[in-house]
């Protein structure tokens, strides 16, 4: 129960001090002042509906001022989707398979009618379930959940363009509003009414499905070490999988452990080689130090980069450090050159008209958003990627 503190005893008693009277005096408080959240607002049809991600993020100025702002404005904006329902009658006849998930995230398998198979991620997050049970999750999870504001709500739909863009193979998520359902079943109290992203499972047999590479076999990492055994992974594999981390690192996506990949298997030329799916990009874009205890949590937990204009050789380790086991196997191989050939690859795909794109993509309503928040950002980092690719080498070596 004690571990997500231990960051907080390696730090030293005058910011552990500060931290503690911080969460005391923030702990069950309200956000101070702000207005109440919008209701869900149904369509005449009942086909779409109007609804926010994450109203409960709403904050006033001084909780951002303390606790972060991040993506506020964009978890609490009302965006139109499109109503999910499960069930033979229902279009596609998806049927909910079994609940899946981590610590945060809550996700539902579903197979449709002509047997592919899909999952819904909830958009909203709970980091609270990093707590277990008890007095430490009272004491803290309110501000935990509250830290979901640091992520990207739509940042999925804006990641996959851009993969597509880079030359990664990228599922294709869709909101869509699951509301409360018969057809849900024995899920029904798990996955409440809400926005969720809707996105072929990338598994098994996928030649239907361009983006997932057409692969006649998709498997997961640990399929993959097996499979690779003590030998070292081929070059189209190694460079396919550097092409995805520097993908990656431009993004700011530091969450990309080991279950975090799948990987389609196609022919090369020097024989069959595994070409990563990122998946779950609920971490890129990531903001988080734009807040006074956010901020000192940062320097204490450095893979808690926020997305900005400008790397250093230091971010780029930091952002790595999750992959680090899965860099050291499938990287060792590669030289430099190599690096800075696919960093030159990914500047010339990225263009201006291919970052544009990708931030049209969404919820219509938070495209000027997008662009305001991330579009010089990204330019910015793209000009840099030379730069990042020989620090990431380093990282990889070290």
């Amino acid at each position: 129960m004690l571990k997500p503190l231990r960051w907080l005893l390696r730090a030293g008693s005058g910011l552990l001090l500060a931290l503690l009277l911080g969460l005391l005096a923030s702990a069950g408080a309200a956000r101070w002042a702000v207005p109440p959240p919008a209701p869900v607002r149904w369509a005449p049809d009942s086909a779409r509906v109007t609804a926010a991600a994450g109203p409960e993020y709403a904050a006033s100025a001084l909780w951002q001022r303390l606790w972060g702002g991040g993506y506020r404005a964009l978890w609490t904006a009302p965006v139109a989707a499109p109503v999910l329902r499960l069930g033979p009658a229902a279009p596609g006849g998806l049927r909910p398979l079994r609940a899946g998930g981590n610590f945060q995230t809550r996700t539902l398998h579903l197979r449709s009618d002509d047997g592919r198979a899909f999952v819904l991620r909830s958009v909203n997050k709970d980091a609270a379930g990093t707590l277990g049970t008890g007095w430490l999750r009272g004491l803290l999870g309110p501000l935990m959940r509250d830290q979901t504001r640091a992520g990207h709500p739509y940042g999925a739909y804006v990641a996959a363009r851009l993969a597509g863009a880079a030359g990664v193979l990228h599922t294709n998520p869709r909101l869509m509003y699951l509301p409360a359902q018969a057809a849900l079943g024995p899920y029904q109290a798990r996955f409440g009414p809400g926005l969720y992203l809707l996105e072929e499972r990338p598994v098994g047999d996928a030649r239907q499905a361009v983006t997932l590479g057409a692969s006649p076999e998709i498997v997961g990492s640990d399929a993959l070490l097996r499979s690779l055994g003590p030998r070292p992974p081929s070059v189209g594999t190694a460079r396919a999988y550097l092409r995805a981390r520097l993908l990656d690192l431009w993004l700011g996506d530091w969450s990309r452990r080991g279950d975090q990949w799948r990987w389609a298997l196609l022919p090369g030329p020097d024989g069959p080689e595994f070409h990563p799916i990122p998946r779950d990009r609920d971490q890129a874009f990531y903001q988080f130090d734009d807040g006074l205890y956010p901020r000192l949590v940062a320097a204490c937990v450095p893979k808690y980069q926020s997305f900005g204009p400008r790397l250093g050789a230091g971010q780029v380790a930091a952002l790595a450090y999750t992959a680090r086991l899965l860099d050291q196997r499938l990287l060792a191989q590669l030289p430099l050159p190599a690096y800075l050939a696919e960093a030159d690859s990914l500047q010339r795909r990225l263009t201006d008209a291919q970052i544009d794109a990708a931030l049209a993509c969404g919820p219509p309503e938070i495209i000027p958003q997008n662009r305001l928040l991330l579009r010089e950002p990204l330019r910015a980092r793209r000009a840099q990627l030379r730069q990042v690719a020989g620090w990431f080498f380093r990282a990889v070596k070290g």
